[in-house]
């Protein structure tokens, strides 16, 4: 986790370091302005610790704020180490249990604030989180927490098993329109959507493919798959186009670690695949997209290959396993 710190006084200080020493981090360097090193840290930091007063914290990072899915967790401390409280992205983000974190460091309470904790109802971005979900639709939180709240039942369906047992309030829909949906597929529902977190997509392409044109093709294929982009956690290909620029744009765009595979490592990932003699004259594998996204992922072809303009993807995903938890 990217955690920033920022302290005001010498105490402040020295408990930030404290922090730093065992959670890792930057502190936030003397006569920098506070405003400054919030713009600064605010999008590219997992977490913002501010060592003092709450009022400095919600003015520093007020302009910044965006959403519940993007905005970094903040957790504001006393100098006398004795209040963590976590004010932004809670759940989402992390801010509840870096808070928690941090108050077993340095012996403070944590002061959790986010109405699902305080009830001791299920939180579903917190078992979002936990089991590696994006949330698709964030907006739609609100009204299943306030479903929850009021004492009402939240129905979810999955396309994998859920392990252990279901939470209070919660139960598996599997007739009708689920309140939760937990699926690599797009479709037509009003439900909240939570995509795990377990593909990985692999790219064949002809040299000096500018990043534009991998961008058009992953809007295509994705809309003919109905897939989620949000479920793509890396990319792969042959360690031919380890040096290609368009890609390995196109993949830092987005994110996602970039593998390179040699021929007999392609080979490796079995048979089935879509074969082409042209490929295999070029590469000395049949296939790239296909094995590379096997290979990548460790798990089965979601979608097999699919070529335009030169370009060739393919999509794979790991074995993945839900379970209930969602308390820390």
């Amino acid at each position: 986790m990217k955690i920033r710190y920022a302290a005001f006084t010498a105490q402040g200080r020295r408990l930030a370091e404290t922090l730093r020493d065992a959670l890792g981090g930057e502190i936030r360097a003397d006569g920098i302005p506070i405003r400054q090193w919030t713009a600064e840290n605010f999008a590219g930091a997992d977490a913002l610790v501010f060592v003092g007063a709450a009022g400095i914290a919600v003015r520093a990072i007020a302009p910044y704020v965006k959403s519940k899915a993007e905005d970094p967790a903040v957790v504001v401390i006393d100098e006398c180490g004795q209040f963590a409280i976590p004010i932004l992205s809670g759940h989402l983000g992390g801010a509840n249990d870096l808070a928690r974190e941090i108050a077993g460091i340095c012996g403070a309470q944590p002061v959790i604030t986010t109405a699902t904790d305080a009830n001791g109802v299920f939180a579903v971005d917190e078992w979002a989180k936990r089991q590696g979900c994006a949330v698709t639709n964030p907006e739609k939180i609100k009204a299943v927490s306030g479903k929850l709240l009021a004492g009402g039942t939240v129905s979810v369906r999955s396309d994998w098993p859920i392990r252990g047992t279901i939470p209070a309030g919660v139960e598996l829909c599997r007739d009708g329109l689920p309140d939760v949906r937990v699926t690599l597929e797009k479709g037509e529902t009003d439900a909240l959507v939570l995509v795990p977190r377990i593909a990985a997509m692999g790219i064949g392409c002809r040299r000096g493919t500018p990043p534009e044109a991998f961008e058009q093709a992953l809007t295509e294929f994705l809309q003919e798959a109905g897939l989620w982009e949000q479920a793509i956690v890396r990319a792969a290909s042959i360690d031919l186009k380890r040096d290609e620029p368009g890609l390995l744009e196109f993949c830092a765009r987005h994110g996602w670690p970039l593998a390179f595979y040699t021929a007999d490592e392609l080979k490796k990932a079995g048979d089935g695949f879509t074969g082409s003699g042209f490929v295999q004259s070029v590469t000395g594998v049949d296939n790239v997209c296909e094995r590379s996204a096997v290979l990548a992922s460790g798990g089965p072809l979601v979608r097999k290959k699919w070529a335009k303009n030169g370009i060739t993807m393919a999509l794979a995903a790991r074995p993945f396993s839900p379970d209930w938890r969602w308390q820390p």
